[in-house]
């Protein structure tokens, strides 16, 4: 963010609030080109956002004006100047729904707490749906008020350019179009004067306190009510399981019937054809994003993209032939080259070993992953006590052989060593990235250091892993 831009952000927070900004931290960017820093006031702390897109800028605001009105949970607008493309808004924190996701993520399953949460998000994306027919102002949709042919036809020409041709896939241009042409007009037999969020994925929907937000709806439109639904579901590193995806789509079907008039079988078909769309949407930005831009972090997100499309394949029931069309999708699942794009080796478990001092607190957990475990040493027998091994710590012989010969350590030892070894089993084989493990005792010098050098020298011999080592009450000492 330029200095000027976060000089504008910050006076215009000080004048709107009467207070002083006393610290501030920029957001990373994501997808869009929108700038973001983080207002931290002596009494409150708000976001600032800056776009240079004056169109995209009065979609959001005027949408997110409205949204609130009807109860829908979005971030309030504080105040903007529009001569500057500058507002300042709601500061939702830091947990998106995909952030939750990778933390909550059981096996290959998920775990029933996410369920849950996405079926609340359903409900609140009918709402969104319908009651964006009642009073909203289209006039401020940008690029178009309406998810019709030609929007369809640019997504459509987005994934043939940015990925096919990128991704040096063979097609036949006219037999291809032809598909398209009759592809799009299959997708708008469908009904479609509802709002369409347009981008309703994870990482714009934000958890707080368990509760889902809704954030970049600034490209709303009229549409059909399968196109969000579809980019819930099938949002590429969100990775679902089939049959979640199963049971929320027959959640969201039961819903909607307590609201409005739906025939299942076909609102099943249409939503099928929008899967497809949408997956090629999301394809085409990673392939602008990764391929044309060579911003890598896009380009990971399409071994996923490449499952969800193998899957609406092999499920797809649409009353329409595209037979250039699923030729050129199937040329994209087998290439070798995709397949291989986006995919790092295997990172090894990160295993952070700390002894500790009970009076200095429990270490924090940088990596925010929230696992691990805390084991507190001070029910083992204590060398401290003795005057000849006050000066020593457990790394010296002498204390090494009286946790042998005089304490309980070798039983402490083998449950933690079970305890430890499970889940360091778990977390390699879910391709989890960090586990914590402290040891506390009250002077951080002789029981905690002594058990966590066993338990890194147990686990280097039995399992291929990263550990990093830390006695921390030693090195604030200089010892």
């Amino acid at each position: 963010m330029k200095e000027e831009i976060k000089t504008a952000l910050i006076q215009l927070f000080e004048e709107w609030a009467d207070d002083r900004v006393i610290e501030t931290e920029i957001l990373p960017q994501s997808g869009s080109y929108r700038e973001y820093i983080r207002l931290i006031g002596e009494k409150r702390t708000v976001l600032g956002a800056f776009n240079a897109d004056k169109k995209e800028n009065a979609a959001f605001l005027s949408f997110s004006r409205f949204f609130a009105e009807k109860g829908l949970s979005v971030p309030e607008i504080y105040c903007e100047n529009n001569e500057q493309d500058i507002y300042l808004l709601q500061d939702l924190g830091n947990t998106t729904l995909f952030d939750y996701i990778l933390h909550l993520r059981v096996g290959e399953g998920f775990a029933n707490d996410l369920v849950q949460i996405y079926k609340k998000i359903i409900s609140q994306l009918i709402r969104f749906q319908l009651e964006g027919e009642n009073g909203l102002d289209y006039s401020v949709c940008y690029p178009r008020d309406s998810f019709d042919k030609q929007s369809m036809i640019w997504d459509l020409h987005y994934f043939k350019y940015y990925f096919l041709k990128l991704a040096k896939i063979p097609f036949d241009e006219q037999l291809l179009e032809n598909d398209f042409q009759k592809f799009s007009d299959y997708l708008l037999d469908a009904p479609r004067d509802y709002f369409l969020y347009r981008d309703f994925q994870s990482r714009n929907i934000m958890l707080v306190n368990g509760e889902p937000w809704f954030i970049d709806y600034q490209g709303g439109r009229r549409g059909a009510l399968q196109y969000d639904l579809a980019s819930l579901l099938y949002d590429a590193k969100a990775d679902l399981p089939q049959d979640v995806r199963d049971e929320l789509l027959a959640f969201y079907l039961k819903e909607i019937q307590k609201v409005q008039t739906v025939d299942p079988k076909a609102f099943t078909s249409f939503f099928q054809g929008y899967v497809l769309v949408r997956i090629m949407q999301a394809m085409g930005a990673y392939g602008f994003r990764g391929f044309y831009e060579r911003k890598d972090h896009f380009l990971k997100s399409i071994p996923f993209a490449l499952k969800n499309l193998e899957t609406i394949l092999g499920r797809m029931s649409i009353p329409v032939e595209l037979p250039e069309l699923v030729k050129a999708l199937k040329a994209v699942i087998s290439s070798d080259f995709l397949k291989s794009v986006g995919r790092e080796e295997k990172p090894k478990l990160h295993v952070e070993i700390n002894s500790f001092s009970y009076r200095r607190g429990i270490p924090l957990d940088k990596t925010t992953n929230g696992g691990g475990f805390v084991f507190d040493c001070r029910a083992i027998h204590n060398p401290g006590r003795y005057q000849e091994y006050v000066e020593m710590t457990g790394k010296d012989q002498p204390v090494i052989d009286f946790f042998k010969e005089r304490s309980e350590m070798d039983e402490f030892l083998g449950s933690v060593y079970s305890i430890v070894d499970m889940s360091v089993d778990k977390y390699i084989s879910r391709n989890f990235a960090n586990l914590q493990v402290n040891f506390g005792c009250t002077g951080g010098r002789h029981r905690s250091v002594f058990s966590a050098e066993s338990l890194a020298k147990h686990l280097r011999e039995k399992f291929d892993v990263n550990i990093s080592l830390r006695h921390i009450e030693r090195e604030i000492e200089g010892s």
